[in-house]
């Protein structure tokens, strides 16, 4: 009897008292964070479509994932800034031929490589960078294009952008 009534004393305790603790995923992005701007990024390349391409991207996928709205990058809290370092395509997977014979190419692979910021605007610190990120894309040589290979490998560099920006925020 004695036992239950503790109990029930430090119950009604810890009731009356209110629970401080919470579950909030993360900090980042930090709560004064509401909106951010995606800016086209910089083309080392020659694949001028890649501006374009990625950009669309970004716009469309970083904002719902970070839980925030767009803004233009005047009056953003956050904008996010980048490079275009590299594009490529190699034959990763090909059959060699026989002696004088050309080897037999069955894939290639898009690769392209970023350098990100994430740059809070409010207080003019970067929240998360990476100066080497990349993308891959397959497609088969024989019925694929390079355009479904690229498609893949923005596809997966956003996804990076997203993963990178949300384990750290």
């Amino acid at each position: 009897m004695r036992r239950s009534l503790c109990a029930a004393a430090l119950l009604g305790t810890l009731l009356m008292s209110g629970c401080l603790y919470s579950f909030k995923a993360g900090s980042f992005p930090p709560p004064y964070i509401k909106t951010i701007a995606v800016e086209p990024f910089d083309n080392q390349t020659d694949r001028f479509e890649l501006t374009g391409e990625i950009y669309q991207d970004l716009l469309k996928n970083l904002p719902s994932a970070l839980g925030i709205r767009t803004a233009g990058a005047d009056v953003a809290n956050a904008v996010v800034k980048g490079t275009i370092e590299s594009y490529s395509v190699a034959a990763p997977n090909y059959r060699t031929g026989q002696p004088g014979q050309a080897a037999q190419v069955l894939q290639r692979q898009v690769t392209i490589t970023v350098k990100v910021q994430i740059i809070d605007q409010v207080h003019n610190v970067v929240l998360w960078e990476d100066s080497g990120v990349v993308g891959q894309g397959q497609f088969a040589d024989a019925g694929g294009t390079e355009d479904q290979g690229r498609a893949q490998a923005i596809t997966a560099l956003v996804q990076k952008i997203v993963d990178g920006a949300q384990s750290n925020w």
